[in-house]
């Protein structure tokens, strides 16, 4: 049955048909409209008050990251859409579905440098899957209905609807529309004939098979039939940054994280592999290193959804474009069950050089001086929370610690921002987390430069009583910049040490409990006391700031050639 609404409340209404239970945003005067019809849907459609546009954004990344619905976020037109641009090239980066809506001056006074004016379509085009302008309210419906059809399917991503004035305060007739269909757009691709099957005997006939789980596992919700996959075949895997969670840290064959500051084992091992299965990563240049010295010997299989993928970076021999489950589960009663322990064995034998060498010291939570390491701060309160909470991660130093020691039990349980690495959003995205799953436990990481980012919204928790635990890694400096100015720029720490203000009062400002931790002997206790909390709780603990991350591969190395320590370079036997 069609109504005769205005755009605003068709906007609404559109939203809540396809799903939408939640969105964050921050009004203005060109989306007032859309307010004022918002405060007649409360019951049905929460409003969640960023305290700045990029917050929001991060916020409804990270619910969508934590639930795999469509994240939804609101602001005005100028300077509340500009704010959104960071948010959508991460979200577009990381496969993030969000709709982001945007005002926009009435249709009579574009380009015409209004008040509050700017071309939001030009500017967000790079950045985005797909970006509408609707100057009519008749064309809102179908607007959101494909907006929600692009974001949420085949390779997820950001999408934008602006709003002209005029659209939002006309009248249309409005029905809810279903998913549309888009000619030029195919979201459930097929692979070429014989892709599948090749890679099924590619694998059958490895000696040495490595599989590459990327993001695009947990998109696909493919999590089980990965497992099934590599305990049939007792074939090793390993995980990107993103991947992670999407197999048990404790299963037989999860051997790591690949990259940069990855485990030892996958990444000497991918230039021993003879064959390599990667689904759903894009063999980003923090994976792969220098790539003329790229896995030489190993014949590759791409498995992606988004074929623009394929050969971009790493040239495979079978392309796969399929979505990561259906492929996985066509290639599981092809595969043969094989005996590799010897293989899997030598993934353990890096493993034990990289215990012992690097991450004993970690684990030892203080350094000789008396400071905290972060490694160990992880690892305890981790533990604390069984290896079930979500953890959220900011970008930096406390990324690269809170993702190499933490251990996940749990799918879906990593945030963070993979290929943008966008300091701030950390806080905003563990807001978006809890609200999207609040029966989870969100533990939050971050760094002291990463929460004064977007620390205002500290005033989104305190307001609607968001239960995140927040863990400041804090070391009076931007940690990962002094890293590579120690190693490479001379020790030269040009702009990167920080006076900091008081954290915990900062958070008892906004009525957030909180506690310093100076010294490793009050840690235990402390971590305890915030695990007990009923609700938000900042953690500030004192961190040593010569702590760095290894191992590490240098940019321009192989992805071999691995640093495990400032000076010495890893030689396995």
């Amino acid at each position: 049955m069609k109504e005769l609404l205005t755009g605003s409340e068709i906007l609404i209404r559109s939203l809540i048909d396809n799903g939408t239970q939640c969105l964050f945003g921050y009004p203005g005067g060109q989306i007032m409209p859309v307010y004022d019809k918002l405060y007649d849907y409360s019951d049905r459609l929460r409003h969640y008050l960023a305290r700045h546009e990029q917050g929001a954004i991060h916020a409804a990344e990270g619910y969508a990251r934590a639930t795999g619905r469509t994240g939804v976020v609101t602001a005005t037109s100028g300077p509340g859409a500009m704010n959104l641009l960071t948010g959508l090239a991460d979200a577009l980066m990381d496969s993030t579905p969000v709709v982001a809506v945007t005002g926009q001056v009435g249709s009579s006074m574009l380009g015409k440098d209004a008040f509050q004016e700017s071309d939001v379509i030009s500017s967000v085009l790079p950045v985005t899957k797909w970006a509408v302008q609707v100057r009519r309210a008749e064309d809102i419906a179908p607007a959101v209905a494909r907006a929600f059809y692009i974001a949420n399917s085949g390779r997820p991503g950001p999408v934008v609807i602006d709003l002209a004035r005029d659209a939002q305060v006309g009248t249309a007739e409005y029905e809810k529309l279903e998913a549309p269909f888009i000619r030029s757009y195919d979201s459930d691709p097929h692979p070429a004939e014989g892709a599948l099957e090749e890679t099924a005997r590619l694998l059958n006939e490895a000696e040495r098979p490595l599989i590459l789980a990327g993001h695009g596992i947990s998109i696909s919700g493919a999590q089980d039939v990965l497992a099934a996959i590599v305990g049939k075949g007792e074939i090793p895997v390993a995980c990107t940054m993103l991947g992670l969670s999407c197999i048990p840290s404790g299963h037989p064959q999860y051997v790591g994280m690949l990259g940069m500051h990855g485990n030892l084992g996958p990444n000497i091992n991918t230039n021993r592999a003879d064959v390599i299965v990667a689904v759903g990563m894009r063999f980003d240049d923090r994976v792969t290193g220098d790539l003329t010295k790229y896995a030489p010997d190993a014949r590759i299989v791409h498995i992606d959804i988004d074929a623009s993928e394929f050969d971009k970076m790493v040239k495979a021999d079978v392309h796969v474009h399929c979505d990561a489950r259906k492929a996985l589960e066509a290639i599981l009663p092809m595969l043969d069950e094989a005996d590799r322990r010897e293989w899997r064995e030598s993934f353990d034998r890096h493993r034990e050089v990289e215990e012992e060498r690097v991450m004993a010291r970690e684990l030892a939570v203080a350094a000789p001086g008396g400071k905290m390491l972060m490694g160990g701060v992880v690892r305890k309160v981790c533990e604390a929370f069984d290896d079930n909470a979500v953890i959220v991660t900011d970008v930096g130093q406390n990324q690269m610690f809170a993702v190499k020691y933490s251990r996940f039990n749990l799918p879906d349980s990593l945030i963070s921002s993979g290929g943008l690495g966008t300091m701030g959003y950390g806080l905003p995205a563990a807001i978006g987390a809890k609200i999207g799953v609040p029966h989870r436990d969100v533990v939050l990481f971050v760094g002291d430069g990463g929460l004064q980012m977007t620390i205002e919204e500290l005033g989104m928790i305190m307001e609607y009583g968001i239960d995140v635990k927040i863990v400041l890694l804090n070391n009076n400096f931007l940690g990962n910049v002094r890293q590579w100015q120690h190693l490479f720029f001379n020790g030269r720490f040009s702009s990167t040490p920080m006076t900091n203000p008081d954290f915990k009062m900062l958070a008892a400002a906004y009525g957030i409990a909180g506690a310093d931790v100076a010294d490793a002997s009050a840690l235990d206790a402390a971590i305890a006391e915030m695990r007990k909390c009923p609700g938000a709780y900042l953690l500030n603990v004192n961190i040593d700031e010569t702590d760095m991350v290894f191992p590490m591969t240098p940019g321009g190395n192989g992805v071999d050639e691995i640093l495990l320590d400032e000076s010495q370079y890893y030689k396995p036997r």
